[in-house]
């Protein structure tokens, strides 16, 4: 009996040392003490950052304020368009009309309101043959709204309500110091829900688009745009208009991690252009561009011969422009940035790379010569002078001045258009998107010319 009980009592006392054992080895909740002789201190300090940018949060990433100013100002835009549709054997069994049906088409985005009494910017592709279009406020009110001006190469448009009371707007900020990593909101009013604001990081800036000709400076963004927010606000965390949202990056149509915004010095301009012109002012340097250089920077080939202020200015080919008015400029699509924000007449300091030397130029920005081409047949096209007219004895045709192709065949350089498909034509750029628009739907192409010895020829496009 004794020896039963020494046993059994062995048998307590090493499980309770076994168990006391597992329980300071792996139970998280032991707490081991350890002492220090010289703990850490903790130091006050004051901290001065090397530069303070104007629109950096300082002390926190609180969006609340920006929201706050910025959602009333942000409207939806509805465009309704009235569309044709011909049913070409109803045309052939009932009758010419009776096969056409018109309908209407609507479609929505958003719009930005940039003064108190009623100017809205949105994007040229959001009312884009619009015969009406309707504004309504963060609070629901409804508006009829004017098509002041568009400029579609940078898909910009200008929009004019009238209402009975000053309206809250978005003031512009300096898109050229906004930096890469700055907290932005983008806000939108998409399908009619009510101003919505999403928030991200300015990923890159002179962002140009692969495959888009005619907008290249966008501002990259990660914050969330789908396509209801197309002419929507970007701006800093102080409410400020930094961008209109324009374009997502998607092969689904719906966002997936990037979007891109005009920048507001970019929209400014092209608005202060309408409202003063009509129309926008294109602003270039009258130089044409090396377009095989890969280094940083933009390189000259060559100073156009139509262009004056770029001779006299001193800038040569082969000259590396580094800077215009001190900002940097690492690629093309930087510095079409810069220029699109600019007038004509007006004068830059442009610093190049002359052969190692650092220049700098002060160049007068000349007016942009629109130019018509035609893309399927590479030619371009300009209007005859009276002069052009009278030498030939016409009234219509346009001059082909340049064309792309240099064998003799096809080489109509200085020949003269005067019919399309047995229609009369008189103007360049009517007559480019013409020829485009057949080309690309196949149809059949006759081009009436007038070659070199003023004898009529005519060739047959299939």
């Amino acid at each position: 009996m004794k020896k039963a009980l020494s046993f059994l009592g062995m048998a307590l006392l090493g499980g309770a040392i076994t168990l006391g054992g597992y329980k300071m080895l792996f139970d998280e909740n032991v707490v081991i003490k350890k002492t220090v002789d010289n703990p850490t201190e903790t130091v006050l300090a004051n901290y001065n950052p090397t530069y303070k940018h104007v629109n950096s949060v300082e002390s926190t990433t609180d969006f609340t304020l920006a929201a706050d100013r910025t959602i009333h100002a942000v409207v939806h835009v509805k465009n309704t368009a009235i569309r044709t549709q011909t049913n070409p054997w109803a045309e052939l069994f009932y009758g010419s009309g009776s096969g056409t049906r018109r309908y209407e088409q609507v479609g929505t985005g958003s719009g930005v309101i940039i003064s108190a009494d009623g100017y809205i910017v949105t994007n040229n592709h959001v009312i884009d043959n619009a015969s009406n279009i309707e504004i309504t406020l963060n609070n629901q009110k409804k508006y009829p709204a004017q098509l002041i001006g568009t400029d579609p190469s940078n898909d910009i448009a200008l929009l004019k309500i009238d209402a009975d009371i000053d309206l809250p707007y978005i003031p512009f900020a300096n898109s050229d110091t906004a930096k890469i990593g700055e907290w932005v909101l983008a806000v939108g009013n998409p399908y009619n829900l009510t101003s919505t604001v999403t928030a991200g990081i300015i990923s890159a800036k002179g962002r140009d688009l692969e495959g888009n000709r005619n907008i290249e400076s966008f501002i990259q963004t990660d914050a969330a745009v789908n396509p209801g927010n197309s002419g929507g606000a970007l701006v800093n965390t102080r409410g400020e208009l930094i961008g209109i949202n324009t374009a997502i990056s998607s092969k689904t149509g719906s966002f997936i991690g990037y979007s891109f915004a005009v920048p507001s010095n970019i929209a400014k301009k092209i608005i202060d252009d309408i409202l003063e012109f009509g129309q926008v002012q294109q602003a270039i340097l009258g130089i044409n561009i090396d377009t095989t250089f890969r280094e940083e920077g933009v390189k000259v080939a060559s100073v156009a011969e139509e262009t004056e202020n770029a001779k006299k200015s001193g800038l040569q080919a082969g000259d590396i422009i580094k800077k215009i008015n001190n900002i940097k400029i690492s690629k093309f699509s930087e510095l079409k940035g810069q220029l699109t924000a600019k007038r004509p007449g007006e004068y830059v300091d442009v610093t190049i790379d002359r052969d190692g030397e650092t220049l700098i130029k002060k160049v007068k920005l000349s007016k942009s010569i629109e130019r018509f081409i035609t893309s399927a047949f590479q030619w371009e096209l300009k209007d005859l002078s009276k002069k052009e007219m009278k030498k030939f004895g016409i009234n219509d045709g346009v001059k082909i001045i340049r064309t792309g192709k240099d064998d003799e065949e096809s080489n109509f350089k200085d020949y003269i258009i005067t019919k399309v498909n047995d229609k009369k034509v008189k103007d360049a750029k009517q007559t480019a998107i013409l020829l485009d628009q057949l080309a690309s739907s196949r149809y059949r192409v006759s081009v009436e010319m007038i070659n070199l010895n003023g004898e009529k020829e005519r060739y047959i496009y299939r």
